[in-house]
């Protein structure tokens, strides 16, 4: 007789946390509604669960798109740090590098971001560790995202 898988074949344990964390997002979103207040505290918490360069790229991401974009609504996405639009929807998250133990964090934009540029164009950028050409660079994209 065959045995019963415990786990998912598919997903590695990383995966399957970010899958545990999108489903508490979603409920805890259910109850606060677009609640400015509660995004803001569960990203800082996330934040501050964060280590090092982690940490410091975190910190950056959510000052730059604050201050480009304040119309967004702060939040997690996948346990990672975000910010969304009126409608909920995510506009721009940071996927730290011990997310998934990755070499390097990404700061990745969804469909909502207007980063349209011809026949393709990158939603996802390598950001090793925080620096002036980093924040510059992330300033310009934001911007671009929300016009």
């Amino acid at each position: 007789m065959a045995e019963k898988a415990t786990k998912s074949e598919g997903l590695s344990a990383e995966e399957r946390d970010a899958v545990k964390d999108r489903a508490k997002e979603l409920r805890a979103e259910a109850k606060a509604g677009k609640n400015r207040a509660a995004g803001e505290k569960v990203l800082l918490e996330a934040i501050a669960a964060l280590e090092g360069d982690d940490r410091a790229l975190a910190e950056g991401f959510r000052e730059v798109v604050g201050d480009v974009a304040p119309q967004l609504v702060p939040k997690t996405y996948y346990g990672m740090p975000a910010f969304a639009n009126a409608e909920g929807k995510v506009v721009v998250f940071l996927q730290p590098a011990t997310k998934f133990k990755t070499r390097y964090s990404t700061i990745g934009f969804e469909g909502t971001a207007n980063l349209d540029d011809g026949d393709i164009w990158p939603t996802s950028f390598a950001v090793p560790a925080w620096t002036p050409a980093v924040e510059k660079r992330l300033r310009e994209l934001v911007a671009s995202a929300v016009s």
